[in-house]
């Protein structure tokens, strides 16, 4: 018995199937591209606006281009950076920097863990009290400065000549705090800025201890100090190191307290006031370039310690 073919049916191939999760794939991409793609004009804004002078900023650093000698433009090599580092002004602005940093740091960081311990213990008030100490860290830094230059250290109306006269009477000594101790006006005015955000991040880091093991310890037999040194002491080292780290990044930066309070006189000019002075005053770019760059340089040293800092945080708490 034999069987016809249909003439009208053909053969098709057959249809090759999708690797398995092909689609899925393609569609959680989809996906993250919707999420990502407005937040693009935003980077391309951040790239335009920080990235691209920071470009130019290398640029210029490598040549020789002074405004007031406009004919001698051309390129310069490693020279401006060479002049930088050699340079007896920009080795003392270094210092400068140096010190102002680690005087800044350091005395904010024992303020801000002497009044985060005392804020870590509950009385009435503590809401307004904590809003009150970070308040000074909001305040404008010019305007903190021209606070501190013409209300507190002014030797004619100042506060701290008017309290030596109310309590030594007319006789009492009248210094004149930013000629006497230019450097150390400045450092007093940062940390009294600064010291807010040290007790922020300290503050922090109390409020995450372990209760319940410093309460057997004290069950134990623990004093007070014994328990700080042992055991708050060491919990709080990261956020010791966080703090100092943040810190540094931007006290290297100031600009505006060294140049409202002494305008950079009297062995007060930091790096920052220096490479100002250079630009604006000497109108040298490829000089006062190699300086910013140093600076940058310098700063993500800073940032990166920071970050690793908070990453050893991050993993810290999510193993808990």
């Amino acid at each position: 018995m034999s069987v016809d073919a249909k003439p009208d049916t053909a053969v098709k191939p057959a249809r090759r199937a999708a690797p398995p999760g092909s689609e899925g794939t393609i569609l959680r991409k989809t996906g993250d591209w919707a999420r990502r793609g407005p937040l693009l004009p935003a980077l391309v804004f951040m790239i335009i606006v920080t990235q691209l002078p920071f470009l130019v900023t290398i640029v210029v650093s490598f040549m020789d281009w002074n405004a007031y000698y406009p004919d001698e433009r051309g390129f310069a090599g490693i020279d401006n950076f060479r002049r930088v580092l050699t340079d007896a002004n920009t080795r003392h602005a270094i210092w400068v920097t140096i010190v102002l940093t680690a005087g800044v740091v350091l005395i904010s960081l024992v303020l801000g863990l002497l009044i985060a311990l005392l804020l870590d213990r509950k009385f009435r008030g503590r809401g307004a009290v904590r809003t009150m100490m970070i308040t000074p860290f909001l305040v404008v830094p010019v305007a903190a400065a021209l606070l501190w230059k013409h209300a507190l250290y002014n030797p004619t109306y100042g506060l701290f000549n008017g309290v030596l006269k109310w309590l030594f009477g007319e006789n009492a000594p009248q210094p004149d705090w930013i000629s006497n101790q230019p450097l150390w006006s400045i450092i007093f005015a940062l940390v009294w800025q600064w010291t807010p955000f040290m007790m922020l991040i300290l503050l922090a880091g109390l409020q995450s201890r372990p209760l319940d093991v410093i309460e057997a310890a004290g069950i134990d037999g623990a004093n007070q100090w014994e328990i700080f040194r042992y055991m708050t002491l060491p919990h709080l080292r990261q956020y010791l190191e966080l703090s100092a780290l943040l810190g540094s990044i931007y006290v290297v930066q100031n600009f505006d307290a060294v140049f409202t309070i002494t305008s950079g006189g009297l062995g007060t000019a930091n790096l920052p006031y220096t490479i100002y002075q250079t630009f604006y005053t000497a109108h040298d770019y490829g000089r006062a370039s190699a300086a910013g760059v140093i600076v940058v340089i310098g700063t993500i040293v800073i940032a990166t310690l920071a970050l690793r800092s908070v990453s050893t945080l991050f993993r810290e708490e999510t193993g808990r």
